[in-house]
């Protein structure tokens, strides 16, 4: 994927519906959360969803996962 973070980050979600930190850190961006602002400031319908992981050491926390929303009829882009 070449292009910018922004472009980077816009394709994997139109490629496989959602996008972490984590996955967002490997396409080059530290900022997941400003690039999906950017976006949406655009015009991009783009759904937020809090969801618990589990951490190496067994802990749990919880993270931000982005999915497009598709206009036509409101569900997420599979």
């Amino acid at each position: 994927m070449a292009g910018t973070k922004k472009q980077r980050i816009l394709e994997y979600m139109q490629e496989f519906g959602k996008i972490s930190q984590r996955t967002a850190y490997i396409l080059g961006s530290m900022r997941l959360s400003a690039v999906i602002f950017q976006l949406k400031k655009e015009g991009w319908n783009i759904k937020t969803e809090m969801v618990t992981v589990k951490n190496k050491d067994g802990s749990y926390s919880r993270i931000a996962m982005y999915s497009l929303v598709d206009e036509e009829d409101g569900h997420e882009d599979a």
